[in-house]
């Protein structure tokens, strides 16, 4: 039986068990994770929350990751700026970024989540507003949604990765898991 194990990835996190490549030490999956044998599907950036999934069947994680597989993944993207309809519009018909174009995605606007307090908080500009935006994509580019947003004209402040297929992050408290 496939084992299965949802994490809520805190910020400043690297989406693996081992630090190769920084002198200095930077938190890991094996900070947080005990269980043997178990592996992520896909990653999330070292800057970004929410969840992980990780598993012990190569086949679910080739599922999960590969972008063939067309695996929806849901963020919730605090913005900089009041994000309005034509960017919304260019998010779901897809924008064309420096590898070229993305696929389609949901995009709307949305209330500020209740999420957990972020450690360190972003930066807050008091002359420059800020709002939500729930984005689902089909793809995993790296930084994706970051090079989305930012090519409509409102850069990423905050990002959690709220749901992957099925799976949500909901009752999983950051730097938690659970089994799926």
């Amino acid at each position: 039986m496939a084992r299965l194990i949802l994490f809520n990835k805190p910020f400043g996190v690297l989406s693996q068990f081992t630090d190769r490549g920084s002198p200095t030490k930077r938190a890991t999956l094996s900070d947080y994770i005990d269980v043997p044998g178990v592996y992520p599907a896909g990653r999330l950036d070292r800057d970004s929350e929410g969840l992980l999934l990780l598993t012990d069947d190569g086949k679910l994680q080739a599922r999960i990751a590969d972008p063939k597989f067309k695996t929806a993944k849901t963020y919730l993207a605090q913005v900089e700026g009041e994000i309005g309809d034509e960017a919304l519009a260019s998010l779901r018909s897809g924008v064309t970024l420096n590898d070229g174009p993305t696929r389609t995605a949901e995009a709307e606007r949305i209330d500020p989540p209740d999420l957990w307090p972020r450690d360190p908080p972003i930066r807050v500009r008091k002359a420059i507003p800020d709002c939500w935006i729930s984005l689902t994509i089909t793809e995993g580019r790296n930084r994706q949604v970051r090079r989305m947003t930012a090519a409509v004209g409102h850069p990423t402040l905050r990002l959690v990765r709220w749901r992957i297929g099925e799976w949500t992050l909901d009752g999983v408290a950051p730097g938690e898991l659970r089994e799926g």
